[in-house]
């Protein structure tokens, strides 16, 4: 959501698209088999780890980007931002009937309880909460919601202290801290590899659950830097049109991995092979979807009306041509 005047921040539709993509793979097995265990998942034990810290660093950027473009158009923006998170809420409950696994619905209370109240606090005391939670998340569990919560308030950080603008324009920022990451991930890594046997297993947690943050950190500067280079059109190409209709292709994937299991009868709950091969159509279609849907229109469907829910009032969908 950008408030009137500003132009979209590519880069973030382009982490909300890759995100998209992990999220699928991380979770189509557990779709397929309504939620239980599978032996092994696509992507390996880290999957959700790539996507889920990301997409919640996105959705506390999302949300502070709303708090400016509502700040700047009525006389209480806390109502706006109410009205989006109950409005999530509803949509993450119906899609928890499809799939257990459903995210939106913690979203939505992480953020009526700890993104709402923040917007009242000053930016200092927003960037010390994230920094504590976040830590803290790993130590008590290895994530869950206080780690959502941290990384919601770490996103609004960023677009409070005005670092989100220049995301799009750096380059030292990105590679720098990169490489810090990178550093404290392998760092991370080898503590558990080389832990004695009968240690404290609580420590190998810690440092697993901190390395899977870290790479994921990794993840989100490499893609940053990738598009300050002559990759960006067709990183843009790939990933702009998923992340532009984040909502909807998330709910539709769910409706979509479910139909080719139990219509049409594909194992992918039990196939490598088939769960690979599956998530590469659904998202390709999706893309296919997107591209042409986004010509004609401002925003994808859900996206649509969950800003008619958020607004309290229908705004134009069809991109005016002359």
């Amino acid at each position: 959501m950008t408030s009137p005047g500003r132009a979209r921040i590519a880069a973030l539709d382009v982490l909300r698209g890759f995100t998209l993509c992990e999220i699928l793979l991380a979770n189509i097995q557990l779709i397929a088999n309504d939620g239980t265990a599978v032996v092994t998942q696509p992507m390996g034990d880290w999957d959700p780890w790539l996507g889920l810290p990301i997409f919640s660093l996105l959705f506390g950027i999302g949300f502070s980007l709303l708090l400016d473009s509502a700040a700047n158009r009525v006389t209480r923006p806390w109502l706006v931002l109410l009205r989006r998170l109950v409005a999530l809420l509803a949509i993450g409950l119906v899609h928890m009937l499809l799939w257990p696994g459903d995210i939106l619905t913690k979203y939505a209370i992480v953020g009526m309880l700890v993104l709402l109240p923040s917007t009242w606090l000053p930016r200092w005391a927003v960037a010390g909460l994230a920094a504590a939670l976040v830590p803290a998340a790993l130590v008590f569990g290895g994530g869950g919601p206080l780690l959502i919560a941290g990384l919601f308030l770490l996103g609004s950080a960023l677009v409070r202290y005005g670092l989100i603008e220049q995301i799009d324009r750096s380059t030292r920022g990105p590679f720098l801290l990169g490489l810090v990451f990178a550093a404290g991930a392998a760092s991370a890594l080898w503590v558990p590899a080389n832990v004695r046997t009968g240690a404290d297993t609580a420590q190998p947690s810690f440092t697993s659950g901190l390395a899977d943050l870290l790479l994921a950190g990794v993840y989100v500067c490499a893609l940053l830097l990738l598009l300050r280079t002559p990759l960006r059109p067709a990183l843009q190409a790939v990933f702009v049109p998923l992340g532009r209709m984040a909502l909807t292709n998330y709910l539709t994937a769910t409706l979509l991995v479910l139909a080719a299991t139990h219509i049409l009868g594909l194992p992918i709950g039990r196939s490598l092979t088939a769960a690979y091969l599956v998530a590469g159509a659904i998202l390709t279609a999706q893309w296919l979807f997107a591209t042409l849907w986004l010509r004609r229109y401002r925003q994808g469907p859900l996206e649509w009306l969950w800003r008619w829910a958020t607004w309290g009032h229908r705004s134009a969908l069809r991109v005016r041509t002359n």
